[in-house]
């Protein structure tokens, strides 16, 4: 009886750490707990089998294999599937707005960074006034602008007369891409590897590319973002 108990304390312990810890700053802390609480169970798998309880050895020995990621299923993805989205975004500055893209959910935010609405978000504004700013700001910003009005009222032209609803949305460029602008369109962090950045860039191209309803300018902005950064590790 008392082995059963051991091993049932050691399962529920593992258990409780991964649901404790996946909402804290899971990224450093996962891959610490799942090697504990994969060498501590399969520890008590060893001290179970020693002592001829395998009913409850095999598979708390799963158990660990699985938190090791030594196995295809098993409590690993369980802790994959409760740890919450770190919040991953990018952003894009221009000279009048400044843009922010979430990558799970695709929501576009901004922030007006000059004129008689600076410091005003664009959420609280309504679209006659965001189109009104077209003709008065400059060609980069009207792109940003324009994309952020495309995911919030994709009929906006409809209502538009004049050039500012007949404009391209061609990849408008204040200059070369710094490498800290990339790592903000991209929202990975300096220093991050190739294949952070390649999935950075994917996830981003399936929310903003044209052929999925998405802006030609940020598609763009995104595709030299992934360019700047991986000529570091040519």
């Amino acid at each position: 009886m008392a082995t059963i108990i051991f091993g049932i304390v050691i399962l529920a312990l593992v258990l409780l750490a991964m649901q404790a810890f996946a909402s804290v700053d899971p990224r450093k802390l996962a891959p610490a707990v799942k090697l504990a609480g994969g060498v501590a169970t399969l520890g008590g798998a060893a001290f179970l089998a020693a002592r001829g309880q395998f009913g409850i050895a095999i598979p708390l020995g799963l158990t660990g294999l699985g938190l090791l990621g030594w196995l295809p299923f098993g409590p690993a993805g369980f802790f994959q599937r409760t740890q919450k989205s770190a919040g991953q975004t990018s952003r894009v500055r221009s000279a009048f707005v400044e843009m922010e893209l979430d990558h799970d959910t695709g929501a576009m935010r901004g922030r007006i960074l000059a004129g008689k609405h600076e410091g005003v978000t664009l959420d609280v504004l309504d679209v006659a006034t965001l189109t009104g700013c077209l003709a008065e700001i400059d060609e980069e910003s009207r792109a940003l602008l324009m994309a952020y009005l495309d995911r919030r009222e994709p009929s906006w032209r409809d209502h538009m007369q004049g050039d500012a609803a007949a404009r391209p949305g061609r990849a408008w460029s204040s200059g070369k891409m710094t490498e800290e602008e990339a790592y903000q369109i991209l929202g990975v962090q300096p220093g991050a590897t190739a294949e952070d950045i390649g999935r950075s860039h994917r996830t981003l191209m399936k929310k903003l590319h044209p052929d999925q309803g998405g802006s030609t300018y940020l598609a763009a902005r995104v595709n030299e973002a992934k360019d700047v950064l991986l000529r570091r590790h040519r």
